[in-house]
């Protein structure tokens, strides 16, 4: 099965390209860090799985964790509720497993 694909666009304004470019950052790079930060912005936001994050980002998985972790980005980030929830969950186990 193939993925599709799309292609977006966004305008940069000249003078920045050039400096950019200037650095040594070239529209493959840049193409590369953009997909990447989006990638990281909306798995964070929780609006993309760790896997379709990855997928956007262009990485595999492990990867993709590890250029979260470099980004100070947490892997894993339970809301206080859904932590709760969990310990609840795995109590309940623990019981089950003893009786």
């Amino acid at each position: 099965m193939s993925i599709q694909t799309v292609i977006i666009e966004t305008p940069i304004p000249e003078d920045v390209l050039r400096t950019l470019q200037a650095s040594g950052v070239f529209s493959e790079e840049l193409a590369r860090d953009a997909r990447q930060l989006l990638a990281m912005h909306f798995y964070q936001k929780r609006f993309l799985s760790l896997g379709k994050a990855a997928r956007l980002a262009g990485l595999e998985r492990w990867r993709f964790i590890e250029l979260l972790s470099e980004n100070r980005v947490p892997v894993i980030d339970y809301s206080d509720a859904e932590l709760a929830a969990e310990f609840t969950a795995v109590d309940r186990l623990a019981d089950e497993m003893h009786q």
